[in-house]
C-alpha cells in the first residue's frame, strides 16, 4: 500500500518563497535562522527527511542559497536545530500533561494522549526528532532535549508504578516499550495505516494497560 505523506499545506504542497511566513522580509529583519527553521519544518511535514536539501530551505525563507551558512554549516545541522527545538516543546507538553492528572496513572495515560496529539500537530519537527540521527563528531548536537524529553517519560512511569503499589523495578525499560508502542501508533496513525474508526488514542491507552499490568503481574512473581 502506498503511503502519503500529508504536510501542512496540504496537496499543492508549500507556498512559494516570499510568500506569507516565508516573506523575505524575515531575512532583512534578522530572523534568517528562525526562518530556515520554519521553512525546513514545512518541508519535513511535506515530503519527509530525505526530501529537500538546504537550498530548498533557503529558497522557502525567501534568502539566497548561500545565506543558510551563516547559521548552518549544512543541512544536517538544521536538522539538528529542527530537532532540538522539536524535543524541547515535546518535552514540555509531556510535562504538562503529566501534570494534569492528579491520580499518577491518570498523569501517565495523558502523556500518551500528548504524544499523539504532538505528532498529529507537528508534523515536521516530529519528522525531525525521529529521523534525524547525528554523526559522531555532532553527538552532543539536539541530543540533550531528547534525553529530558525521556527522563519526562520516565518520571511519569515511576509515578504510575509507584502509585500501582508494586515498586518501581524497571521503569527506564518500561518507559522505553511505551515510547516504542507510543512511536509506533503515531506513525501508523500518520501514513493512515490503522484503518477506517479505530481510534489511535484508544490503541495507546489498551497498550500502555496491557504493558501497566503485565509489569505488575512480573513483579507480583519476584
Amino acid at each position: 500500500m502506498t503511503m502519503h505523506r500529508r504536510g501542512p499545506f496540504g496537496p499543492d504542497g508549500p507556498p512559494p518563497f516570499g510568500c506569507g511566513p516565508f516573506a523575505r522580509r524575515g531575512y532583512h529583519h534578522g530572523r534568517l535562522k528562525e526562518a530556515l527553521v520554519d521553512a525546513a519544518r514545512a518541508l519535513l511535514g511535506e515530503r519527509g527527511a530525505q526530501g529537500f536539501s538546504l537550498a530548498d530551505a533557503a529558497k522557502l525563507a525567501g534568502v539566497s542559497p548561500a545565506a543558510p551558512y551563516r547559521h548552518f554549516r549544512d543541512r544536517d545541522a538544521l536538522l539538528a536545530e529542527v530537532a532540538r527545538q522539536g524535543f524541547a516543546q515535546f518535552g514540555q507538553r509531556l510535562s504538562a500533561a503529566l501534570a494534569t492528572g492528579g491520580d499518577p496513572r491518570d498523569g501517565f495515560l495523558a502523556m500518551g494522549r500528548a504524544y499523539l496529539a504532538f505528532a498529529r500537530e507537528e508534523p515536521g519537527l516530529y519528522e525531525a526528532m525521529f529521523s534525524w540521527c547525528a554523526a559522531p563528531e555532532r553527538e552532543g548536537e539536539g541530543v540533550a532535549e531528547g534525553t529530558r524529553a525521556f527522563d519526562i517519560l520516565l518520571d511519569g512511569i515511576a509515578a504510575a508504578l509507584a502509585g500501582s503499589g508494586t515498586g518501581t523495578g524497571e521503569p527506564r525499560r518500561l518507559a522505553l516499550e511505551v515510547w516504542a508502542l507510543a512511536h509506533g501508533v503515531a506513525t501508523l496513525a500518520a501514513a493512515r495505516q490503522l484503518g477506517p474508526g479505530v481510534d489511535p488514542e484508544a490503541i495507546l491507552g489498551e497498550g500502555v494497560r496491557a504493558l501497566l499490568a503485565g509489569h505488575r503481574a512480573l513483579a507480583g512473581r519476584a
